[in-house]
């Protein structure tokens, strides 16, 4: 006998998947929300915004704003990971809290989400950065909000390197990046990675009269065709079940350039040039963007720190130049100094005064290592992570090609708006004013 839920009583529609829990709000609910007032408290032409606040609040306020709602092509947010640890400095100065686990984590991320599917474009992209604990959790909620269709890749990135791990597990060195879209028209430009040196030697032929290296491929590809890549040319058929990748006249044109390989028995092939390869492209494991304070890249030293060559992959990929970015958790401000340096306006938010103040630092100074921040558990434990620099691991004198690219970058970003809530923190005004006094 069947036994099955009667329709009456499902939560959800057929081809829909939800995760349900405790105290999820209404889209309603959410959406009316409230507004908090913001004033600026520096002022310039440039649309590029830093607010220090609830980003909750700021992404309401944008969405009221027609210049800004459904413009913004690229959003990168790096939220809390739900650790249930606090951030300090060596000063004991709070970096930011990271206390919010299960459903209060989910629901804290969903609404911001919601607001951010608000203000992307209909071209737009959205990269979260996650780790194992809620990635699968969060991953329903994106595609509650921005469909499931419009998931494009979980990536996987390798944070650090390999350690002596001595738990019952396998060693965690990866989080993840969910890659989703507003809709199939987003901006895409397709990153690549060069040829390994295994792939180029597949190229293991030489071209007499140019000298350049080479390698044959078919001429033909799987499935029949009646029309003309069906047809015969120079004599020949395709093989049984195949058919030309061109037609005729093309391969007569390839032929006359000197494209095309005649074995000794008359097989044609086509040859594909070295010279002419750009790349392959970049799948959906990185290797090379580990956490910034394990590979010798300059850094600020704030916890969680991200691999800027990382953002700029990013960035690169799913933005052009005069597009405007956002990063509801700025933290940093590394996706805000490299949105800058691949010349994109941006909107950066963080409610952290140390982070405040890091960002202001760094658009003052450049990439200047601090190395002021430590973690300290949330739980019992006494054990303290310091966050090293570049400076603490001895490696001032072995900066990469990366790193070397930045020293180029340490000039100061002066043309944005700074936005804070009404009445001003006075620590934050302090904080602007040395800052300007600085300038």
């Amino acid at each position: 006998m069947a036994i099955g839920i009667p329709k009456k009583d499902k939560l959800l529609d057929d081809n829909q998947v939800e995760l349900v829990y405790a105290h999820k709000k209404s889209y309603q609910e959410i959406i009316n929300s409230d507004l908090v007032e913001y004033q600026s408290i520096y002022s310039h032409a440039s649309p590029k915004r830093l607010y220090f606040g609830d980003n909750l609040d700021v992404l309401r306020l944008l969405a009221t704003e027609p210049e800004i709602c459904g413009s913004i092509n690229l959003i990168y947010i790096d939220p809390p990971f739900a650790t249930e640890s606090h951030f300090l400095s060596r000063k004991q100065s709070k970096a930011y809290d990271d206390t919010l686990t299960g459903a209060m984590f989910v629901e804290f991320l969903r609404e911001r989400l919601i607001w951010l599917h608000q203000l992307l474009s209909n071209h737009g992209s959205i990269y979260l950065h996650l780790d194992e604990k809620m990635i699968f959790h969060i991953k329903l909620i994106m595609d509650e909000i921005f469909g499931a269709e419009n998931y494009r890749n979980m990536i996987v990135r390798q944070k650090c390197n390999p350690k002596n791990y001595t738990r019952r597990t396998y060693g965690k060195t990866a989080d993840f990046i969910l890659f989703y879209t507003k809709s199939d028209t987003y901006i895409w430009n397709q990153p690549k990675v060069p040829l390994s040196e295994n792939s180029k030697k597949e190229y293991q032929y030489i071209e007499p009269e140019t000298g350049r290296q080479f390698m044959k491929v078919p001429l033909h590809a799987p499935g029949v065709r009646h029309g003309e890549t069906g047809k015969p040319w120079r004599g020949k058929m395709p093989p049984p079940g195949k058919h030309w990748q061109y037609p005729p006249k093309t391969l007569d044109e390839m032929d006359a350039r000197g494209e095309i390989f005649w074995s000794k028995n008359g097989n044609p092939r086509r040859k594909v040039y070295l010279n002419e390869h750009s790349g392959v492209g970049v799948q959906d494991i990185w290797l090379e963007f580990r956490d910034a304070y394990n590979q010798n890249v300059k850094i600020t030293g704030y916890p969680t720190e991200k691999n800027p060559d990382l953002l700029r992959r990013i960035i690169a990929a799913s933005s052009n130049p005069g597009d405007l970015i956002l990063d509801g958790f700025a933290g940093s401000g590394t996706s805000l100094a490299i949105a800058d340096e691949m010349q994109r306006n941006w909107i950066g938010v963080d409610h952290s005064i140390e982070a405040f103040k890091t960002i202001l630092n760094r658009f003052e100074h450049g990439i200047k290592p601090m190395g002021d921040f430590v973690k300290s558990s949330g739980s019992n434990s006494e054990e303290v992570y310091i966050q090293p620099t570049l400076f603490d691991q001895g490696a001032s004198d072995q900066l990469d090609n990366r790193a070397k690219r930045l020293d180029n970058q340490d000039t100061k970003i002066t043309d944005f708006s700074i936005f804070v809530p009404s009445p001003i923190p006075a620590q934050i005004e302090d904080i602007v004013k040395t800052w300007q006094g600085n300038g």
